[in-house]
């Protein structure tokens, strides 16, 4: 499918009081993040797709420049009834994607030998006709896949004439569960042949991008540390394969109602995080990597840990979020019985679910209606987003927390607008670096009926220095919370400069905020750390108090490093 030029919705010059059935202004969405300039008045004719992912080594500027952009809002990781254990319809959850302001969806159902077989194609067929009649929302046809000897990953591709038979092919070949190929401990005399073929399937998503099967495809780990199962070997393993293909993981899982207290139980944990280390798990976890922290997986809320040990490498690993939709805490909904004789292995689709009245069991929130990942694009399309997920534009909140974040780096000496999220700016050492962060606060009350509030941003360094001897390394000990601003009160869209200096090491710098509720010394100590994001108590962990933003980060190469 072509790029687009953005659509009628996105126009500046339309009221932002021109709401939606939901009281949702998409139009008013993306311009309240004052995001809207030149390249999106270009249309077509804007910043062409190869150029937005270029390094900054092929900028003739040593400060490198980054085209203007719009954040698109979306969900990677959403299941319907061509999920063996979800529940809702595809049209159910595309109208609470738009109720909910999403851009773009990814539909990501589970590997399945009835999937496989039947419900893909069926799938593609509601797919390609919801794209048909609504072209402004975005819709990527996907797969959950259960990686050999680890957990689970997103894979999507653009759409195109073979986008369905990539996935199956894929499904069928490289798929760990159908494979039987699951087993990773150190104990699992497969464990070595498993994780191989982990790496071939990467390798393999890749060379159909470069011969051109499909225009585009892109993986992401889902919930790391649910299981603990994910070693930082596999994971650098599987970004190594194809840097351009595994581009980063779920920073925070989806399942973030599952402890509102008094819902399911006092055992329960955000993310549906409540296993202990297994026979599978890796070894080198501690105990406390099995929680989440303010909702986020112990690997990115870790200040100096697993997220920040693979950034130390000097080598780009994206974080999201989403929803992870199966089942909706408080909806009435229940799954539709079987017509005898049929199951899902030989319909690939469970039957459409009907509404009870009564409450149901669930952990889930509707795609957009708390876990928004936002992806910073010069133009509106497929290719778009996906290019910008590549290129690392990327910020996430819970809660609805912020209407906008724009993030720009430069030289002092620079005129220009600088480098943005995902982004590399080459210095010289001792040069004075200016980040520009702008926020825009949330301007009405999330759905939750709450009118969210941020109370203070972090600004998070890190020392890049190359690739570690040890692959398992899951610490990164020269990153640090290095400032922290307290934004109290303040409403509107305001911008905050942090000056920066370039020593002797080349480095990156990531930014945090929350709404201040619930805070404290990080996993790693508080001179690390002094205000970090804390596990809640099992059944007590209302998400739409605790609420967070996180960014990817912007790296600094000094030169003659």
């Amino acid at each position: 499918m072509t790029e687009q030029q953005l659509p009628s919705w996105a126009d500046p010059s339309v009221s932002p009081t021109d709401l939606d059935a939901q009281g949702v202004s998409r139009r008013g969405l993306l311009r309240r993040a004052g995001l809207f300039g030149a390249a999106f008045a270009l249309g077509s004719a804007a910043v062409p797709a190869a150029a937005a992912t270029a390094p900054a080594t092929s900028d003739r500027r040593p400060g490198g420049d980054d085209p203007r952009l719009a954040y698109l809002v979306g969900d990677h990781h959403i299941h319907s009834v061509y999920s063996h254990d979800a529940k809702y319809t595809f049209s159910q959850l595309a109208a609470a994607g738009a109720k909910y302001g999403l851009d773009w969806m990814v539909f990501t159902e589970h590997s399945n030998f009835g999937h496989a077989k039947y419900g893909a194609a069926l799938e593609h067929e509601e797919i390609r006709q919801a794209r048909a009649e609504n072209p402004r929302q975005l819709i990527f046809q996907g797969l959950e896949w259960y990686i050999p000897a680890a957990e689970h990953c997103t894979v999507f591709t653009a759409p195109g004439a073979h986008e369905v038979d990539l996935l199956t092919r894929f499904e069928s070949a490289y798929d760990g569960k159908l494979l039987g190929y699951d087993k990773g401990g150190a104990a699992d005399a497969d464990t070595a042949r498993n994780e191989a073929h982990a790496v071939k399937a990467i390798k393999w998503l890749a060379e159909q991008r470069r011969t051109g099967y499909v225009d585009d495809v892109l993986v992401l780990a889902n919930h790391p540390l649910r299981l603990g199962i994910d070693s930082p070997h596999e994971m650098r393993g599987w970004r190594d394969a194809a840097p351009e293909i595994m581009i980063g993981m779920e920073g925070a899982p989806g399942a973030q109602g599952a402890a509102i207290p008094g819902w399911r139980g006092a055992t329960s944990i955000r993310g549906e995080y409540e296993n202990k280390p297994s026979a599978q798990s890796w070894p080198g976890y501690p105990a406390d990597a099995f929680v989440t922290y303010g909702g986020f997986d112990w690997a990115t809320a870790t200040v100096g840990g697993l997220w920040d040990s693979m950034l130390a490498e000097g080598r780009l690993f994206s974080v999201t979020t989403n929803s992870d939709a199966h089942r909706i805490v408080f909806d009435t909904w229940k799954n539709g019985d079987w017509p005898a004789g049929q199951n899902f292995d030989t319909t690939g689709k469970l039957p459409d679910p009907v509404n009870t009245t009564t409450p149901q069991p669930g952990s889930d929130f509707w795609p957009g209606q708390f876990s928004r990942t936002h992806v910073g694009v010069t133009r509106y399309g497929y290719r778009a987003v996906m290019a910008g997920l590549r290129a690392g534009r990327v910020w996430l909140d819970h809660g609805h927390l912020l209407d906008g974040l724009d993030v720009r780096l430069k030289r002092d000496c620079d005129l220009g607008r600088g480098i943005t999220l995902g982004g590399r700016l080459r210095v010289r050492k001792g040069e004075k670096l200016t980040l520009d962060i702008t926020v825009t606060t949330a301007s009405r009350p999330n759905p939750q009926g709450i009118l969210p509030e941020l109370a203070h941003v972090d600004v998070i360094r890190g020392a890049v220095r190359g690739p570690v001897a040890d692959r398992d390394s899951w610490r990164a000990p020269d990153t640090k919370v290095v400032q922290t601003k307290d934004v109290s009160g303040r409403k509107g869209t305001y911008t905050l400069r942090i000056p920066l200096t370039a020593g002797d090491e080349s480095f990156y710098v990531r930014l945090r905020g929350s709404d201040g509720n619930r805070h404290g010394a990080g996993y790693l100590g508080a001179s690390v750390d002094p205000h970090g994001p804390i596990p809640h108590e099992p059944g007590n962990g209302d998400p739409w108090a605790d609420t967070w933003f996180y960014s990817n980060p912007v790296f600094v190469d000094v030169a003659g490093v």
